[in-house]
């Protein structure tokens, strides 16, 4: 996807929300769902933060409420019991070139650098995590919980020996592409149409060389092809960490029945998201397309803009939204997915990734403080507090566990040792 592509669909996800929720929960609701998740170790599988953490004047430790480009932050990862995450090394999907391979190489080790200065920076809040035990451990010192992930393979085309150094870096979560087509695997979203018919040469060697680590392969972003061949490909359990029910909203992005009954068989998850864009249709019209063009290239870009800029963003889209209104996911549309998920697979198969700081965040789910409203519904729906457990990040760690397990069995993996 190129740059100005990127940044209108995350511009659609951002479209100012209308006040007020769709639905209506009690304070003792949201006491009892907060509470519960302070007794439970509660996960998201995509947090695209990392991005914020290359911005120069973003600060982790202040709250960044009302701001447009922030949703993840100590202070409100505290407020909606958030003990922590997947924390994404992302890179967009450059034009291929040799060039462009070694600067999605450069952007993918800067990204893991950031992170990894976060956790040098406050050892006292954030903690490095890089197996399932160690989610319970860091909750216990009373800190957050960093998982590392990558989004896009796209850094490894340069040179496909850099996963070991990532993996020794804490990488244990990964997909092979992103909105585009790449070396690797084909996109569920290239307009282009697949390549590969699925995955690439190249792609199964580092699925498998992935697997032999211990790292689990994330099927969101690949296209149904991709996902048939890692069925069939893996020795363990797969997971699509941001995603949503393709029989809810049609839409390439999320998954279809069929494969998400695979999907369990196999002993996989599916991490329901809130990018607004893949749980209904937006209905931009060409002109509000254009008009966020505009307003992209008046910051220089998405990951130009400036968190001090996030008010003014603000305020630019909800002008937009007068010129030229939108449908915008709600709390609503978000429980439609996870609802039926919940029906087809199971709560044994399902759990959270809301694509906070990457588009994420619905009418209702505008940032991470909001989080307790999901178990409220959860609770309100007849869940159970061990399959809330589950949903929570118990489901996404069994996951991480078995990947270890085979890994060690593989002789590859330094896990344990």
């Amino acid at each position: 996807m190129t740059l100005h592509r990127l940044c209108t669909a995350i511009l659609l996800s951002l479209a100012v929300a209308a006040p007020g929720h769709a639905l209506e929960f009690s304070k003792a609701e949201l006491a009892r769902a907060t509470a519960l998740q302070q007794r439970l170790i509660t996960l998201d599988s995509h947090l695209d933060t990392p991005a914020n953490l290359e911005r120069p004047d973003f600060d982790v430790l202040q709250a960044h409420a009302g701001n447009r480009l922030s949703q993840v932050d100590y202070p409100r990862m505290v407020e909606g019991a958030l003990d922590g995450g997947f924390w994404a090394v992302y890179t967009g999907q450059g034009n291929r070139s040799v060039a462009a391979h070694l600067d999605d190489r450069d952007a993918g080790l800067q990204r893991l650098l950031k992170i990894h200065t976060l956790l040098a920076a406050q050892p006292q809040r954030f903690a490095f995590a890089s197996t399932p035990a160690d989610a319970a451990r860091i909750k216990a010192d009373g800190k957050r919980v960093v998982y590392i992930s990558m989004e896009n393979a796209s850094p490894l085309v340069a040179d496909p020996t850099l996963l070991r150094f990532y993996y020794a870096q804490g990488l244990r979560l990964m997909s092979t592409v992103h909105f585009l087509n790449n070396e690797f695997a084909d996109s569920a979203t290239d307009p282009k149409g697949p390549e590969w018919k699925g995955l690439s040469p190249a792609g199964r060697q580092l699925v498998q060389q992935a697997q032999a680590l211990g790292i689990v392969i994330d099927q969101s972003h690949a296209s149904d092809a991709v996902f048939d061949q890692l069925i069939a490909l893996s020795p363990v359990p797969i997971v699509l960490s941001h995603s949503g029910a393709r029989a809810v909203f049609d839409h390439p992005r999320n998954i279809d029945d069929a494969r998400l009954k695979v999907l369990a068989r196999h002993g996989g998850v599916i991490q329901v998201n809130s990018y607004g864009g893949y749980l209904v249709d937006s209905g931009a019209s060409p002109e509000r397309k254009a008009a966020e063009k505009a307003l992209t290239e008046q910051y220089g870009g998405w990951e130009h803009i400036k968190i001090a800029d996030g008010t003014a963003l603000s305020a630019a889209l909800k002008d937009l939204d007068t010129r030229y209104p939108i449908k915008r996911a709600t709390e609503e549309d978000f429980f439609a997915h996870l609802e039926h998920v919940l029906k087809v697979v199971g709560p044994e198969h399902v759990g959270i990734g809301m694509d906070w700081d990457g588009g994420g965040g619905v009418v209702g789910l505008e940032d991470v403080s909001d989080l307790p409203r999901i178990t409220a519904w959860l609770l309100r729906k007849g869940y159970t507090e061990q399959q809330i457990a589950g949903i929570w990040g118990g489901n996404l760690l069994r996951v991480m566990g078995q990947a270890q397990a085979y890994a060690v069995g593989s002789g590859e993996s330094g896990v344990g040792r």
